[in-house]
């Protein structure tokens, strides 16, 4: 099948190749993200490959429609960058990758509570200046601190079994408790209550309508002061205007996130050379309890490699007429 890869890097054409020596699929690799200017691109495409910022709104679709696609293979799990009603409505089927390497997302949030905690960035850059002072680098342990683990899906019960073997008490707020969790001594709270026992607040939930902004003013006005919050989910979980004031009262002690509510002109790409003129996101930078990775929690060999394969076996999938597991579709949302 002929499909048309937007928002391809090195690393994805080393990986999807390889997988698809075992498919055969003609791959054409384009570096441009997916959008209303390059849409025009994918003419006489049956499939796009698309990542997490490619924005499939309906003008988009119609367009791919328009000009022969069909397919939409989605090479990450999330699925909220794509109207999934107008792709209904155009014929058109979506697949994804719903669990390529929940361990990968995991231990990333996980190594952003460390590296905060212990101010690990801030001691690497002055060691490396020669200053072996320790004034600013106090940290706590981990050991009997409460964790709010919002989402305990696959990535959610990894968190919560990683957090439990530091000895850490475990909260969890998700509208379907997972018994997994349930085992390991999770306690389900609802999501105020999670918010004011817990000293660690860590995001592990799709963004949907009910979640945009879950974190906003008035959930960190519930948050105990100095509290540690991470996001290795969506960015658009986060209010980022509430959570810098909440920065700048003290609220909020420590941040870690790999994911940015506007981070589509931003993640994925070198700006080393250029100003940054996202106002907000510079702002972020300045705080020293402030850190932030570029949307890299997934990226391990692992995690490449099943995403490619499962890829390309979801367009083998629909190039022969064969049900996919990894469809999504609005309809089945709502089963």
């Amino acid at each position: 099948m002929k499909v048309a890869v937007f928002s391809a890097k090195s690393y994805d054409r080393t990986f999807l190749e390889r997988a698809n020596a075992a498919q055969g699929h003609e791959l054409v690799f384009l570096e441009p993200r997916l959008t209303r200017e390059t849409c025009a691109l994918a003419a006489e495409f049956p499939a796009v490959c698309v990542f997490v910022n490619d924005p499939l709104d309906a003008p988009v679709l119609t367009a791919l429609a328009r000009r022969g696609t069909r397919l939409i293979a989605l090479r990450c799990a999330g699925f909220n960058n794509v109207d999934l009603a107008a792709a209904r409505d155009l014929g058109m089927t979506v697949v994804r990758v719903p669990a390529y390497s929940p361990y990968a997302v995991a231990e990333h949030a996980v190594g952003l509570i460390l590296a905060l905690n212990r101010k690990i960035h801030r001691a690497y850059a002055r060691v490396r200046e020669g200053n072996f002072a320790l004034d600013g680098l106090l940290g706590f342990d981990l050991y009997g601190q409460t964790v709010g683990i919002v989402g305990t899906g696959k990535i959610g019960v990894l968190v919560a079994r990683i957090m439990k073997g530091f000895g850490c008490h475990l909260l969890a707020y998700d509208p379907f408790p997972n018994a997994e969790c349930e085992a390991l001594g999770v306690d389900y709270a609802a999501l105020s209550d999670l918010f004011v026992r817990s000293d660690i607040v860590t995001l592990h939930c799709p963004l949907t309508p009910e979640t945009h902004h879950l974190i906003d003013a008035r959930a960190l006005d519930e948050m105990k002061p100095g509290v540690m919050l991470i996001n290795t989910s969506r960015g658009a979980l986060v209010d980022t205007r509430a959570v810098i004031r909440a920065l700048k009262s003290g609220k909020v002690g420590y941040l870690g996130l790999d994911v940015y509510e506007e981070e589509a002109n931003l993640f994925f790409e070198n700006l080393s050379d250029r100003l940054i003129q996202d106002d907000v996101f510079a702002r972020l930078l300045t705080f020293p309890n402030v850190v932030v990775t570029g949307h890299q929690a997934f990226f391990t060999r692992n995690a490449l490699e099943h995403i490619a394969e499962t890829t390309l076996a979801n367009i083998t999938d629909f190039e022969q007429g064969r049900p996919c597991v990894n469809q999504v579709s609005v309809d089945r949302l709502r089963k």
